[in-house]
């Protein structure tokens, strides 16, 4: 499935949305209080990626194997130590409700660990490439 995002920014103005196939998406973040760029940091918004990736395959592995989970609760910590340096400490945690025996969830968020998308992306270190630049005079 192909999946994109797309940030249009300029003064007072912040506009995000991405698509995931035919399901377009968007997240009301506002810009920065000088008006350019978003409220939101790269950063934050990786980590977002990281906890809603973990907290939605818990659900989908868990309906595989029919267990019921009511809820789930991730937190994603880490440090980015500087302008132009990859975040490090990268951990993640959660918490599911279920009534299913403990063992066997246990099993369901290990297992998740290890299938989890954005997770093996980070893992394996995918290329990121800057693709074209399209300048136009103001």
């Amino acid at each position: 499935m192909k999946f994109s995002a797309h940030v249009e920014n300029s003064e007072n103005k912040h506009k995000v949305s991405m698509q995931a196939g035919d399901t377009l998406h968007s997240i009301d973040i506002p810009p920065k209080e000088t008006g350019f760029g978003s409220s939101a940091s790269g950063g934050e918004l990786l980590f977002l990626a990281l906890a809603t990736c973990y907290c939605n395959d818990i659900y989908r592995e868990a309906a595989k194997k029919n267990i019921k989970v009511q809820s789930v609760e991730v937190d994603v910590d880490g440090d980015f130590p500087a302008a132009g340096e990859p975040a490090k400490n990268i951990t993640y945690k959660a918490k599911i409700v279920s009534d299913a025996d403990e063992q066997e969830i246990q099993e369901l968020l290990k297992f998740t660990d290890t299938v989890a998308e954005i997770q093996n992306t980070l893992r394996v270190g995918t290329p990121v490439v800057l693709g074209e630049i399209e300048v136009i005079k103001s």
